[in-house]
């Protein structure tokens, strides 16, 4: 089981750049935690790409269908008390948005600190940088592991 920031199921859900990196690391394990309003972050994601006109809407369409059969089998973080008093101390440490600091913190609330060699998937390099200094073995597909220290 890996974490996985909503940044790399994306590309699970609609074709980017990414995407066969992705869906190649999901094949070898298919067991994903994820924070519980990841979804929220996703359809987000797509909406933004349907106003941008890089995803048409028959395609917003077949991503979403696609994220409610991922949805239907990843693990939730839905612990909002300590992932947000979690998360208020990564915005201190670290340089994150709020959403990011959320996923960071779902992923800590989930392992109970014990970070050493889970694994934390992400797209975002800032989040992929926090996630190391935190003990995560961050791994951004396509470019392999950051490891457990940043870099």
């Amino acid at each position: 089981m890996r974490f996985w920031d909503s940044s790399a199921v994306v590309p699970l859900i609609c074709r980017e750049r990414q995407t066969a990196p992705i869906i190649q690391m999901y094949a070898a394990d298919m067991d994903m935690l994820v924070w519980g309003l990841s979804r929220t972050e996703i359809l987000s994601a797509l909406c933004r790409k349907v106003r941008e006109g890089a995803l048409p809407r028959n395609r917003f369409e077949e991503a979403v269908a696609k994220l409610e059969a991922l949805q239907a089998d990843w693990t939730e973080n839905v612990d909002y008390e300590a992932v947000r008093e979690r998360a208020g101390r990564l915005l201190v440490l670290h340089p994150l948005s709020a959403a990011d600091a959320l996923q960071l913190a779902a992923a800590l609330v989930a392992v109970e600190e014990k970070t050493r060699g889970f694994g934390f998937v992400t797209l975002d390099d800032r989040l992929a940088q926090a996630a190391a200094k935190e003990g995560f073995a961050v791994i951004i597909p396509g470019t392999g592991s950051l490891g457990s220290a940043a870099r």
